[in-house]
């Protein structure tokens, strides 16, 4: 390891919140050297708790976070948030609401808020949302929350990243079976049922306790439905003991380190396809877009490209 990222870690480690800033600013932006920090990293991470929140735009996802960092903050505890925001069009950046919304917190150095563009991707996450999560956990914070972009149903992704993964739901916005079913209601450790004083919460929970009939998990853990008005810190603490009992549950049962070979799987796929397609994209070059030229005016077959592209590759590795 050269020098100057030992430095970068010293800083890092010792609390430094401009070095935690260009640390993920330099891995979000794979910038250069962005590999080399975060190998360097990885030996100290494993020890944060990582808590995905996630759930449809509008769901007071960003409130509920806000209403934990107090409640962990009060335990002593120090926090990190990645708050992953919509990518404007116009700018290419991340609108920030999210932060505006947390404002309360600049002052206090136990917790640190990081808003990232999704620039583009899908399922909820920003690509490099993993790795300012181990930037995080290598800074030495005990949690770290991820709020999701709140793409609805097909936000699953945050599943390979956090070791508790609660599913934010409100009563009135339509039809709400629509809104928890498939993917969504599958990757959910905890339900919250956030402004609870609403009209029809009772028949959120119905809803819930029906489909949670349907199916079993692998783990055999039924996961618990919270009702919050997190607008008024109204269920906060009781959603803190929800994660903790899951947490005791997954000790108990011997499924840490399982949930930690199967969120790698994950993370280990999507990770090769990453680096695979940035490969292939450097080894076209230019010259996608004459493919894309040649397979609109029909001169050739997109399914014989593409297994020249990754005849091409493997001759190459």
């Amino acid at each position: 390891m050269n020098q100057e990222i030992q430095t970068r870690i010293d800083r890092l480690r010792s609390g430094d919140a401009r070095a935690l800033a260009r640390a993920i600013s330099t891995v979000e932006n794979r910038a250069a050297g962005w590999s080399e920090l975060l190998k360097a990293l990885f030996p100290h991470t494993g020890k944060a708790r990582v808590i995905g929140l996630t759930g449809a735009p509008g769901a007071g996802k960003s409130t509920l976070v806000d209403q934990l960092a107090k409640h962990y903050r009060k335990e002593n505890q120090t926090v990190g948030i990645i708050a992953v925001d919509p990518t404007s069009p116009y700018t290419g950046g991340a609108i920030l609401g999210d932060r505006i919304r947390m404002q309360d917190h600049y002052s206090d150095p136990g917790i640190y808020i990081r808003s990232m563009a999704t620039r583009g991707s899908l399922g909820g996450l920003a690509r490099a949302t993993a790795d300012a999560a181990t930037v995080l956990d290598a800074s030495g914070r005990d949690l770290v929350m991820i709020e999701t972009v709140g793409v609805g149903q097909d936000e699953v992704d945050i599943v390979r990243l956090a070791d508790v993964t609660v599913v934010i739901l409100v009563p009135g916005m339509g039809d709400d079976v629509q809104t928890i079913k498939a993917g969504i209601m599958e990757i959910a450790d905890i339900f919250v049922i956030n402004k609870s004083d609403r009209e029809g919460a009772e028949r959120v929970e119905r809803e819930i306790r029906a489909m949670q009939s349907l199916a079993a998990r692998n783990d055999h853990w039924t996961p618990p439905i919270v009702k919050t008005v997190a607008s008024e810190g109204v269920g906060t603490t009781e959603l803190a003991e929800a994660i903790a009992n899951y947490e005791a549950y997954l000790k108990e049962e011997n499924l840490v380190f399982k949930k930690n070979v199967e969120n790698w799987q994950e993370r280990l796929v999507e990770m090769l396809r990453d680096a695979m397609l940035e490969k292939a994209r450097a080894q076209m070059g230019g010259s996608i877009e004459r493919y894309a030229a040649e397979i609109a005016e029909h001169k050739r077959d997109p399914y014989s490209l593409v297994e020249e592209i990754v005849r091409a590759l493997a001759t190459t590795t």
